[in-house]
């Protein structure tokens, strides 16, 4: 049988990885195996993250609003309660950025939230 090396393709494809495989360290951006393994790799924990990231802001975000309604002798839950019976429909992302910028609007909204318990 004979043998086939696939010529122009093979390169074609063994330099896009290596391409892709440029920044990292050893012989991942030199030899096409190791290469790919690292480039597979990768892709897999760039995948996996992109799911991951929105979990980590929400408990990011989850935690600053906590503590800022600990500050204002109001828990968490009782805070997010009060807000939903209020009828304030702002998203966790919101909430965090006005704890974190502007604590006089946000100790408003918890007085909200009390009365609305």
């Amino acid at each position: 049988m004979v043998r086939v090396k696939g010529g122009p393709q093979t390169q074609r494809r063994h330099k896009k990885v290596l391409a892709v495989t440029s920044g990292q360290r050893g012989s991942k951006h030199r030899l096409y195996k190791r290469g790919h393994e690292a480039m597979m790799k990768s892709w897999a924990y760039a995948y996996r993250d992109r799911r991951n990231r929105k979990r980590d802001f929400r408990r990011l975000w989850v935690t600053r609003i906590n503590a800022a309604t600990r500050q204002n002798d109001l828990s968490y839950s009782k805070f997010m309660n009060g807000l939903r019976n209020a009828g304030i429909e702002l998203d966790r992302k919101m909430l965090a950025d006005i704890a974190m910028n502007d604590p006089a609007a946000f100790s408003q909204l918890v007085e909200t939230a009390k009365a609305a318990l």
